[in-house]
């Protein structure tokens, strides 16, 4: 590993390791849009209804904040290249698995339970690559420009639009060539995640990493930790202790790790954290924390769903090219990041965020043709700075928990909306499909049948995080039974209208999403008060008053031209 130097961001050696990293988060945006193009297509293949597709798109997320959090705890002693390498190898690893699971389940002919299986558990893999990958280039991209970081964590950023842009205008093109009789198979949708694998992996395996701004400054391990404290520690644990409970136990067969032993290890781990650290944590770190998961569920969960949402709403345009046309503004938005960062400061900028993202839900959630784009924009201005400004408002605030704190925030982020975020959004377009195909008066007295307690055309009541958030899912099945009495014409025009009157509910839903940029609404105008009261925002850094090395570096010597 080499230092940081005053002459790094100018060598072609620092010009690779940043754009490296910025193609490594390139490949985590295609992880991500690859399987969320493909989420309905495999609800269809599979027989999912709208919140088990929602479990399947949480295991290809919240793992994210395992890898992501451990590789933090020792990223520092093991080094950037090792969490490189392997993220390389897993994403090759799920390139291999989601493709055989093509052929294994041979479009629902074959054995689906085994492709589903596949799907589920190499989508785990690939979280955890992509956990891996933030693990790196975050403290990486902090370290070399450590005097400016929220401006050059937004530009690496711009990689994960310009990652969805990429994938997702390839994978609509791909797709243009099949029909919904002969679709292109979806497996080579999965491969091309290999492409920018391979590019990154390339790039950064010749190279040295930088050693990271807290270890260079001297501030300790266990100074580190102590600024994530118990505060942090406990919101992980509970996080990851309801997702495992989800994974490893059946409340339906009472069968798998009982959730009283899930719970004691969660606890177990807390309480040895808060012994070793002797801490609580730092307090602007913990109230971060809790506006990560409203803002990963406005961004990423709401980015997860969009394509299926949309679906329902468009006819001749591919409801992909919503989640395109937003990506797209947001990487060109994040690369001009300095001087909007400049103009207003970073906690103005997030409030300016929030109403713009709310203004954005609201405004999709009933808009129609052309004008969904002008809705889109909104939104897509809305959550442009959320997640790197949140990451560099964290570390310039918190330079002494060093990768620790910078990644555990993207990780509780992640994790929250995989095991929160989808689910609910799922649930929450589960019941309104419910509730406005049986408002539909034309549909109800064509067919009775779809109110009949004897022969309902939806699933009987499920839930949601353990029981407590109930839904209804249409049965697409049971609505074919149902209709099957009526004469062909009129069975088509009410089957058209149950399709259409859904597709309208789930764009209906993004309105309910607006509780969570309301949320973080409120805390951003209390972080600005608060800083306010302290003589304005400024970044706090590791100085020699500290008893600690100081980087004198200025941003504009370290920028990679």
């Amino acid at each position: 590993m080499s230092e940081p130097t005053a002459a790094q961001g100018q060598t072609r050696h620092d010009k690779l390791m940043f754009w490296g990293c910025f193609i490594a988060l390139i490949t985590t945006a295609f992880a991500f849009i690859s399987r969320m193009f493909l989420i309905k297509t495999w609800g269809v293949e599979f027989g999912l209804d709208e919140a088990q597709e929602g479990a399947l798109l949480g295991i290809g997320v919240w793992p994210f904040a395992v890898s992501i959090v451990l590789f933090s705890l020792f990223i520092d002693k093991i080094g950037y290249k090792v969490a490189m390498v392997f993220s390389f190898v897993a994403y090759l690893i799920w390139s291999v698995v989601g493709v055989a699971a093509y052929f294994v389940s041979d479009g629902g002919q074959g054995d689906t339970k085994l492709a589903y299986q596949m799907l589920y558990w190499g989508s785990f893999l690939l979280a955890l690559s992509n956990g891996t990958v933030e693990a790196y280039i975050n403290p990486v991209v902090a370290t070399m420009f450590n005097k400016n970081k929220t401006k050059w964590l937004n530009i690496l950023h711009a990689g994960w639009p310009g990652g969805l842009a990429v994938a997702g205008i390839i994978t609509i093109v791909i797709s243009s060539f099949g029909t919904d009789a002969d679709p292109v198979p979806w497996w080579i949708r999965i491969g091309i995640i290999a492409v920018p694998a391979v590019i990154f992996f390339l790039m950064l395996m010749p190279l040295k990493f930088p050693l990271n701004e807290r270890v260079a400054s001297g501030v300790t391990y266990r100074q580190m930790l102590a600024e994530f404290g118990f505060a942090g520690a406990a919101i992980v644990s509970f996080l990851l202790t309801l997702q495992f409970i989800e994974v490893f136990y059946s409340p339906d067969t009472g069968e798998g790790i009982r959730p009283w032993i899930i719970i004691s290890i969660g606890a177990i781990a807390v309480v040895a954290f808060a012994l070793y650290t002797r801490s609580l944590g730092n307090p602007f770190v913990f109230f971060m924390a809790l506006i990560m998961m409203p803002l990963a569920t406005t961004e990423i969960g709401t980015d997860g769903w969009i394509t299926g949402i949309m679906e329902g709403v468009f006819e001749d345009l591919h409801p992909g090219w919503v989640l395109v046309y937003t990506s797209v503004i947001m990487m060109t938005l994040r690369f001009f990041a300095g001087p909007i960062v400049h103009t207003l400061s970073p906690i103005g900028l997030l409030i300016i965020s929030a109403v713009l993202a709310i203004a954005g839900l609201a405004t999709l959630s009933f808009t129609a043709g052309v004008m969904i784009f002008a809705a889109a924009t909104l939104y897509a201005f809305g959550k442009t700075f959320f997640w790197p400004t949140m990451l560099g408002i964290v570390s310039e605030q918190s330079p002494r928990g060093g990768a620790l704190t910078l990644n555990a925030l993207g990780g509780i982020g992640m994790l929250a909306v995989g095991v929160l975020g989808f689910p609910f959004i799922g649930a929450l377009q589960a019941n309104k499909a419910v509730s406005a195909v049986e408002s539909n008066t034309h549909i109800t007295q064509a067919v009775p049948a779809i109110l009949a307690d004897d022969e309902l055309a939806v699933t009987e009541e499920r839930s949601a995080y353990y029981g407590l958030v109930p839904y209804e899912a249409i049965d697409d099945v049971k609505v074919q039974a149902v209709l099957a009495p009526l004469p062909e014409a009129e069975r088509d025009e009410i089957a058209a209208e149950i399709k259409a009157t859904r597709g309208a509910s789930a764009q209906g839903a993004l309105a309910n999403m607006t509780i969570f940029p309301g949320i973080m609404l409120v805390a951003y105008i209390g972080m600005f008060f608060y800083f306010k009261g302290k003589g304005g925002y400024q970044a706090q850094h590791l100085t020699t008053e500290d008893g600690l090395t100081a980087h004198a570096e200025e941003d504009a010597a370290t920028a990679p031209r």
